[in-house]
C-alpha cells in the first residue's frame, strides 16, 4: 500500500508512523507513507497556506494554490492517484471502505483540511473522494488520516501475525467477545470457567454467544446490518428470551 498525506502539520503524522503495527508494515515493505508539508508548495516568504474567507466569517481557510501545486507534483510520479479529502461532508468511514483501501493498487493521497475548511476550488478541480470518520468536529484531518491508515494497513496480508483475525473483523459487524489473560482471578473477579476448560467447541460457542450479547446490549442497531448464521439466530433467540428483549 502506497500513500501520501498532505498536511500543514507533518509531525502529527510522522510521530505515529514509527510505532506499533504501522511501523511493522513499513519495515516489512508492505506500507509506504510519504508525509508532505503543504507549506513547501507556498512561494511567499512567510509560507502562507491560509487566508481570510471571502464574505467574512470566523476562522481561516486553506488556500487552494499550494494544495493544487502539491497534488500536481505528486501526480508527476504517479499519474493514477486515488485522492481522498478528509471532510465532515464525506461519506461515513466503515470497515468495508478499509478493506477496499487495503486492496488498492493506486497510490492513495490523503488531503488533510484544517482551520475552517479548504477553498472550494480544491473540490471543484480535483473532484476528490470525501471521507468522514464520524459526526463530530476535529481540528484537522490528520487524526482522521491516521485512523484510516491504521485500520487499513492491518488488513494487508503479512502485516498481522494472524490474518484470519483481521479477516474476521472485516466481514463481521458483531461486537467482539470479552478477552481475558492472566491471572485467572483478580480482586475477586474470575475468568469464566469455560475459557479455562480446554474444550475448544464450548469456547467457540461461548465467544459467539458473547458477541451476540454485547451487540444486543450495546449496539442493537448492528443486528439489522449483518447476515446471521442459523446457529447465531438460534443463540440470539435464546439470549432474547433470557434477557426478555
Amino acid at each position: 500500500m502506497r500513500c501520501d498525506v498532505l498536511t500543514l502539520f507533518p509531525g502529527m503524522i510522522s510521530s505515529v508512523l514509527d510505532e506499533s503495527i504501522i511501523k511493522r508494515a513499513i519495515d516489512k515493505g508492505l506500507l509506504e507513507v510519504r508525509v508532505i508539508n503543504i507549506r513547501d508548495f507556498t512561494f511567499d516568504k512567510h509560507h502562507t497556506a491560509d487566508d481570510y474567507p471571502y464574505g467574512g466569517g470566523a476562522g481561516m481557510v486553506l488556500k487552494a494554490e499550494p494544495i493544487l501545486r502539491a497534488v500536481a507534483h505528486i501526480g508527476e510520479g504517479d499519474k493514477d492517484l486515488r485522492i481522498i479529502l478528509l471532510s465532515p461532508q464525506g461519506k461515513r468511514y466503515s470497515q468495508e471502505i478499509a478493506y477496499d483501501l487495503s486492496q488498492e493498487k493506486r497510490r492513495i493521497l490523503f488531503i488533510c483540511g484544517h482551520y475552517e475548511g479548504i477553498d472550494e476550488r480544491v473540490r471543484i478541480y480535483l473532484k476528490p473522494e470525501e471521507i468522514s470518520i464520524g459526526d463530530y468536529v476535529l481540528t484537522g484531518g490528520e487524526l482522521a488520516a491516521l485512523v484510516i491508515i491504521d485500520s487499513t494497513v492491518r488488513l494487508i496480508e503479512g502485516v498481522l501475525g494472524d490474518i484470519s483475525s483481521a479477516e474476521e473483523e472485516s466481514f463481521n459487524r458483531l461486537l467482539d467477545y470479552p478477552h481475558y489473560t492472566r491471572p485467572s482471578e483478580l480482586m475477586g473477579m474470575k475468568v469464566p470457567d469455560v475459557l479455562l476448560s480446554g474444550n475448544h467447541e464450548e469456547i467457540r460457542l461461548w465467544r459467539k454467544r458473547q458477541k451476540l450479547v454485547n451487540t444486543l446490549r450495546k449496539r442493537p442497531d448492528l443486528l439489522s446490518t449483518v447476515e446471521l448464521s442459523e446457529e447465531e439466530k438460534d443463540l440470539l433467540g435464546e439470549i432474547r428470551e433470557e434477557e426478555s428483549i
